[in-house]
């Protein structure tokens, strides 16, 4: 997908309202670039073979990590960015009004390899085409 037009994220953020379910605004080389709404917790998952990486656009966005160590959270704030590497088991939890932008290869779950329990109000998809 290559728009042929800039996409201004605020705007393409009017366009759905559904939480935890990810559009593709567009692709670099063979990565998603997914927009998505956030608010409240995803699933513990796990992504075996690819980094994930989060922007946060507009809220506040905390993510658990499961580590060798433990467990410990990161903040991110607007403007922020943080990319959860390769085999580690995470849980995104967002603050009401957050907006994320997420760097994925193509065809990866948002739900991962490998996750707890998909509660309804999460999206398990690939990412959906999104439309101006």
């Amino acid at each position: 997908m290559e728009p042929t037009a800039p996409v201004q994220l605020a705007k393409a953020l009017t366009t759905f309202d559904a939480l935890w379910s990810p559009r593709i605004v567009t692709t670099v080389n063979d990565y998603d670039v997914r927009l998505a709404k956030a608010e409240g917790e995803h699933v513990w998952h796990v992504h075996a073979d690819t980094d994930e990486f989060f922007l946060v656009v507009e809220g506040e966005l905390t993510i658990a990590l499961r580590e060798e160590g433990g467990e410990r959270a990161v903040v991110l704030e607007r403007g922020s960015v943080f990319t959860v590497p390769r085999g580690t088991w995470h849980k995104p939890h967002a603050a009401p009004g957050t907006a994320i932008l997420v760097l994925e290869p193509t065809g990866t779950s948002s739900t991962g390899d490998a996750h707890d329990p998909v509660p309804d109000h999460v999206d398990s998809t690939t990412g959906h085409t999104w439309h101006a």
